[in-house]
């Protein structure tokens, strides 16, 4: 039996590129969203949310129009000099990005809103700007919120198939992530590849639960401590 690690290698590299881009990008917008009253709260996180109950192929198909040459991002793309984005490594990350982004800022944001205004009105009668009051305060305060989103992001990255499928198709060494490679070994009848890697794919998933309830016992031990003082 001969097992190709590729797809594990690609999968763990857009997992972690995935997560990476959205801790940079969905901790403003969980931020915002805790902070603001403005009336677009509901529209954005009804729209950061709309992943949730999305069907995957959907998603990936309005992706695939959006990213390909005829689509607005794909001329923008190609006019750039980039080309375009569908059936590249490239393309994944965006589409990752886009699919896991609830699973990273609904945590962050639920964290950011326990945090209360008192921490960052203390901090800012000791003339801390709100730059400061943010990295400061809110961010080591709201961290377990941030470990929590990171680990689910990157979780859900590495579980996808319907999206990766739909904009990357299967296209070794580019787009053959872990979730193709098991569907291509059960057409191919090769149960025991399939076996392995899926077999490895449930120790994660209990990996992550796991980590996940240790998180969230934290958390709770650390809002008891703060009732306490």
């Amino acid at each position: 039996m001969t097992l190709d690690l590729a797809p594990l290698w690609l999968t763990l590299k857009l997992a972690s590129l995935t997560t990476a881009l959205l801790l940079v990008v969905g901790t403003p917008i969980a931020w915002w969203l805790s902070q603001t009253r403005s009336r677009m709260k509901q529209v954005v996180a009804t729209l950061v949310a709309l992943p949730l109950v999305l069907p995957p192929t959907v998603l990936g198909f309005y992706l695939l129009l959006l990213l390909g040459p005829a689509g607005p991002i794909g001329k923008l793309t190609d006019a750039l000099g980039l080309g375009t984005l569908p059936f590249t490594f490239a393309g994944l990350v965006v589409g990752s990005v886009i699919y896991s982004m609830p699973f990273l800022v609904q945590p962050v944001h639920n964290a950011f809103e326990a945090i209360g205004s008192r921490p960052l009105e203390v901090a800012a009668t000791l003339r801390a700007s709100p730059l400061n009051r943010f990295f400061s305060v809110a961010v080591p305060l709201a961290l377990p919120g941030l470990l929590s989103g990171a680990i689910l992001a990157f979780a859900h990255t590495v579980g996808e198939f319907g999206v990766i499928l739909m904009i990357g198709g299967n296209i070794p060494g580019e787009t053959k992530v872990l979730s193709i490679a098991i569907y291509d070994h059960v057409e191919s009848l090769e149960w025991t590849q399939a076996h392995w890697l899926a077999g490895g794919m449930v120790l994660f998933s209990f990996l992550v639960v796991l980590s996940m309830n240790l998180l969230g016992q934290r958390m709770r031990q650390i809002g008891q401590d703060r009732v306490s003082t």
